[in-house]
């Protein structure tokens, strides 16, 4: 089952639990999926909309000044792959990445990013280059 699929029935599965919270959460997602032109959706296009629908979440709160943890947030966690720790994308470049190839490390982050893929935070990947 695809994510889009799993999403459509676990509001129903929210809706029959009367989780109003989880409802409305899934709600918006699926929200968002409809303003998009096609009707499926693949894996990493729903992760793209999930991510932009968690980082906006957070500046709201952050501007806001309340805690960066809300229950919205913790719900689109759960359809997010598990993020690549520092730990393993730094193993990987070592193991992988030849420096004297670029001008520059930060160069080296396209071909970082495809083999990680959206289970990496370009931002985390940035600063352990900048650290290296």
């Amino acid at each position: 089952m695809n994510l889009q699929k799993q999403i459509k029935s676990n509001l129903t599965a929210a809706m029959k639990a009367k989780d109003e919270e989880k409802k409305d959460t899934l709600r918006v997602i699926l929200g968002e999926f409809g303003r998009l032109d096609k009707k499926e959706l693949s894996d990493d296009e729903v992760v793209k909309i999930l991510k932009k629908l968690m980082k906006s979440e957070k500046e709201v709160l952050e501007k806001k000044g309340d805690e960066t943890d809300s229950r919205f947030i913790k719900i689109i966690e759960n359809y997010l792959p598990k993020m690549a720790t520092e730990a393993d994308i730094t193993k990987w470049i070592e193991q992988n990445i030849d420096f004297s190839e670029f001008k520059n490390k930060m160069q080296a982050m396209g071909l970082i990013m495809k083999h990680f893929g959206a289970t990496a935070d370009g931002n985390a990947v940035k600063k352990i280059l900048q650290r290296m």
